[in-house]
């Protein structure tokens, strides 16, 4: 894909998205990792904690990937979980997060 994505962030989680994005690099790593060992498990925890993380900071897409990599996770599903790493990996490059209000 292409092209900036532009996430409002409300101005009172400023200081907390720093921690949220070092956060969402160690899901990735994680991912890559349990994609490399097959350790599902460990990225349907990952993906668990995303889906409940994304929605709370203002960025549903991490919710909804989060949610489709434990539910590909539970299923043993690692053409899935790469599919939406991928996806997870362009949203990050592409957003442009505004702080508002």
């Amino acid at each position: 894909m292409s092209g900036k994505l532009v996430v409002e962030i409300e101005r009172d989680l400023e200081e907390l998205i720093p921690l949220f994005m070092r956060s969402r690099e160690k899901d990735m790593a994680g991912l890559d990792a349990g994609l490399v060992s097959g350790d599902f498990t460990a990225m349907r925890l990952i993906g668990h904690s995303m889906k409940g993380a994304g929605g709370a900071y203002g960025f549903a897409p991490v919710s909804e990937i989060g949610a489709l990599i434990e539910t590909a996770a539970l299923t043993g599903d690692a053409a899935a979980i790469t599919v939406q790493l991928a996806l997870l990996r362009d949203y990050f490059a592409r957003i442009d997060i505004r702080y508002v209000g």
